[in-house]
């Protein structure tokens, strides 16, 4: 399917689930990488001068001579929006740009669902306060609290109270310094293409919710939207925090059919004609009412695994054929090897509780025990863990993905590799106080 071997695809911060990803298709789409890694230092360090039309403007000089002739990235961040302009400065196939800032800018999404959609949105408004202002004082409680424009639901959260939304944005010089670079790359292109979206540099209201979370995930391909699946979502109890994703999904096919029609009324509106997008969504089994939390312009890269392991499906190599101009539905399947796959998400909700993370003998057991496991940790510095209590309410510090023959079967094995690990197997009623939970939170989804 790739072209010849001299060619090239240029994947941007190509990092985690990404980077295992794409090493799988190397023989068949040989690569190069660029971008730094947000979480990891030095490289991030390069977030203090990163300017993504330079950026851009230096691969477009240098496309011809390394080789290069098409570009992908899932990297929520900065990689899908320098891709898109890469790809249209080149004539290169991607997504448009402006379906990209579209997605990305999460107010002037709103404002699209409210036309095309308005019985799957919810009801929001821009925070009429800048960073660090005094917060207005006739708003309605509980309310969602969000970044315009970010990744990984920094700052995203419920509040109940103008106290709680006055504490939750105050912020420190280093913080207002890392949010701002987090925002401007994204902020600087949308003022130039999509200046009707105002400003990114801001905080959105949306009326809390409370449902079951979900995950589409899906292509479009001359202007035509197929759909892969959907992952269904589960809470740590009484959190907003991502306790599990498990694959296949438990919604009625009308369901899935139904929130498949609401991405493409959306899509179309935005000019989506290419690429590969996850929609999030809550849906009320009792009403039957359907709520879209946000639209992703990529692939959902934590999900791929899961959708190899059940359906056979290459999820990173639909994303190269996609940058080269293919049919994505050319690329082979692979035998399944399971019925049910989840991935698993171990985390803290106490400052003051040091989570265990496996020592080098507990590892090789575990990888001995469950060869097909895929296994990542998190271990950070307590600056760094500090600011995700603050940001995001709790610490993940582990993620194993896995897969078994149904979704007994795939509980069991996750029971029996956690405690190879020393960890507690992430299902609701092996911890205390459950409790419904409401807007969810997104940082774990990659």
């Amino acid at each position: 399917m790739a072209s010849s071997s001299q060619d090239k695809t240029l994947v941007l911060f190509n990092y985690d689930w990404d980077q295992a990803g794409f090493a799988a298709q190397a023989k068949t789409w040989p690569h190069l990488n660029d971008g730094f890694d947000l979480f990891s230092f030095p490289s991030n360090a390069h977030l203090a001068w990163f300017d993504m039309e330079r950026f851009v403007a230096r691969w477009a000089k240098r496309a011809a001579r390394t080789g290069v002739i098409a570009v992908v990235s899932n990297h929520e961040q900065f990689g899908v929006l320098a891709a898109a302009l890469l790809a249209e400065r080149m004539g290169w196939p991607g997504t448009p740009v402006n379906a990209v800032l579209a997605c990305q800018h999460k107010l002037y999404a709103r404002e699209v669902l409210d036309r095309v959609c308005p019985e799957a949105n919810t009801r929001h408004a821009r925070l009429q306060a800048a960073y660090g202002e005094d917060v207005p004082t006739d708003l309605t409680y509980p309310l969602f609290v969000k970044p315009v424009k970010a990744a990984f639901s920094v700052l995203a959260r419920e509040v109940n109270s103008t106290s709680e939304l006055y504490q939750h944005t105050r912020f420190g010089a280093w913080e207002l310094w890392v949010i701002r670079h987090l925002v401007e790359p994204f902020e600087r292109v949308c003022a130039k293409r999509l200046p009707t979206a105002g400003t990114a540099h801001s905080l959105m209201l949306e009326q809390a919710v409370t449902a079951p979370q979900h995950c589409l995930d899906g292509y479009v391909y001359n202007g035509k939207v197929h759909r892969l699946g959907v992952v269904d979502v589960e809470m740590y109890p009484g959190t907003q925090a991502f306790m599990r994703w498990d694959y296949p999904s438990r919604l009625p096919s009308a369901v899935q059919d139904q929130a498949t029609g609401v991405a493409a009324r959306f899509l179309k509106e935005v000019g989506f004609t290419h690429g590969l997008f996850n929609m999030e969504f809550f849906h009320d089994p009792v009403t039957g009412k359907l709520t879209v939390i946000e639209f992703n312009p990529r692939l959902a890269s934590q999900f791929s695994d899961l959708y190899q392991r059940v359906d056979g499906l290459q999820l990173h190599a639909y994303a190269l054929a996609l940058a080269h101009g293919q049919d994505p539905a050319t690329v082979p399947k692979l035998r399944p090897t399971a019925g049910a796959a989840a991935s698993f998400v171990y985390r803290h909700f106490d400052p003051a509780r040091q989570p265990h993370l496996p020592d080098e003998l507990q590892t090789r057991v575990f990888h001995e025990a469950y060869p097909d496991a895929l296994l990542f940790t998190f271990p950070k510095s307590k600056g760094s863990v500090a600011r995700d209590y603050k940001w995001l309410g709790s610490y993940r510090y582990g993620i194993v993905h896995l897969g078994g023959a149904t979704a007994h079967d795939l509980r069991r094995r996750c029971e029996v590799a956690s405690s190879l690990l020393g960890w507690s197997a992430p299902y609701a009623d092996l911890h205390h106080g459950a409790v419904p939970s409401s807007h969810p939170q997104t940082e774990s989804i990659s």
